[in-house]
């Protein structure tokens, strides 16, 4: 029944034939693409196999792809982006990003596409922001009449450590292809069902940072703890202490995670060890809350110190990781609320809903220039109703996280980006 309902509606006149039914023509071959995708993970920095697929398929759709694009502060790295360029005449420039890379989570969905990269997981949903892209493209280009300008397809590498989008821009992104007047773009969402759209104007994701904090103190025996400056002790002290930085030094109007996820320090039972090591991730939405808190987190380990005794020499060591760190995500209002009104004409109003700032991080809002450029990023639902209800639904970066039907999350994700370009560039379908 599927095969007869595609050849029937191959045989409607193009200019007939709906996004949707445009869709359905070409959404099999769209999901061997998914599922391929889904199946070969490539880790950041390491997207090798996946940019040349991307930037082959665009090719085939008639764009003007470069790839590998970019550049990275370590020359040993290669910046794997991807640049497809469609001109269509006088008119702006818009940007469309898709990311390219995977998680290293083991994966557990049971899927019989699973991934083959053992360790390795599309875990996050970037083989369903490919795929939409693909999609979207195809449709684009075959709707050259009903828009004009220039669309700047952006493949960008290694979004899960943020280094992808400033390798872009590095490597001389608008420079070479020129500076777009919007750029926009979809991220799956584990917290909204399947066929929907969420949309947040302004801070919509916080602002992430990186810090490692070496707490020294003076090692020795266990069994002589008088003779020492214990880390440990110190080290579990400093980390209740933070806690108190969101509790205690800010307003709850103004959120504030500080995590420590990773702890290591010490060889043996019966030995205190010289270091214990922190590894912590901040997260912000506001400049000014970002810096207080980053002050604080340097300023209580050292307080905590020197209550403890530990000689000036071995003070705490800060250190602020500058590549694992980027700014909140900034939608700007204008430019989001003509984007989820462009989908809702498509999709039906009830299918596009205002969801809350997530405290999750992204880097696609560098591309946006520090406000020179307006940029929205929307959420493209993944969600199973039922899990959501029930409070079971797998979240992003979840071994057993998979999109709630992928045919519905690629044919809602489609029709959105294809709305939003022919809304950007002066056209409605």
């Amino acid at each position: 029944m599927k095969r007869l309902a595609i050849l029937l509606l191959m045989a409607l006149p193009l200019a007939a034939q709906s996004l949707d039914q445009r869709i359905t023509a070409i959404l099999p071959g769209l999901l061997d693409t998914y599922r391929t995708l889904h199946a070969n993970p490539e880790l950041s920095t390491q997207e090798a196999k996946t940019s040349a697929l991307v930037g082959q398929r665009l090719r085939e759709l008639g764009y003007d792809v470069t790839t590998p694009f970019g550049k990275y502060p370590d020359p040993a790295l290669t910046c794997y982006g991807v640049v497809a360029i469609l001109k269509n005449g006088n008119g702006p420039t818009l940007l469309v990003r898709t990311d390219l890379d995977a998680l290293p989570v083991t994966e557990q969905t049971g899927l019989p596409y699973a991934s083959t990269n053992a360790g390795v997981m599309h875990a996050c949903g970037h083989d369903v922001h490919m795929t939409t892209l693909l999609g979207a493209a195809k449709l684009i280009a075959d709707l050259k009449s009903q828009w004009h300008g220039t669309v700047m397809l952006i493949g960008q590498p290694a979004e899960e450590v943020v280094k992808g989008a400033q390798g872009m821009l590095a490597g001389g992104l608008y420079e070479r292809f020129g500076k777009p007047d919007f750029a926009i773009a979809l991220h799956d969402w584990a917290g909204l069902e399947s066929g929907r759209v969420g949309y947040r104007p302004a801070q919509f994701m916080a602002a992430t940072d990186s810090v490692n904090l070496t707490i020294r103190g003076v090692g020795g025996h266990g069994a002589a703890p008088q003779s020492t400056k214990d880390p440990v002790v110190l080290a579990a002290q400093t980390i209740l202490a933070l806690q108190t930085i969101a509790s205690r030094e800010h307003s709850p109007l103004d959120p504030v995670v500080v995590t420590v996820g990773r702890l290591e320090g010490g060889t043996k039972r019966n030995i205190i060890p010289d270091d214990v090591r922190l590894y912590l991730t901040i997260r912000t939405f506001k400049p000014e809350v970002r810096q207080r808190v980053l002050d604080s987190v340097q300023r209580i380990p050292k307080g905590l110190a020197l209550a403890a005794g530990v000689p000036d020499d071995r003070a705490p060591v800060y250190e602020h990781l500058d590549a694992e760190s980027v700014a909140a995500t900034y939608n700007d209002p204008a430019l989001t609320d003509r984007f989820q009104k462009a989908i809702g004409r498509e999709l039906g109003a009830d299918k596009v809903v205002l969801i809350d700032p997530a405290m999750v991080s992204e880097d696609f809002g560098l591309f946006g220039m520090s406000g020179q450029i307006p940029t929205a990023l929307l959420a493209l639902g993944a969600a199973d109703p039922a899990k959501l209800a029930s409070n079971t639904q797998p979240g992003l970066h979840s071994s057993k996280f998979a999109p709630y039907v992928p045919e519905t999350v690629l044919r809602t994700g489609i029709r959105a980006v294809v709305a939003g370009v022919l809304d950007l560039l002066g056209a409605r379908h």
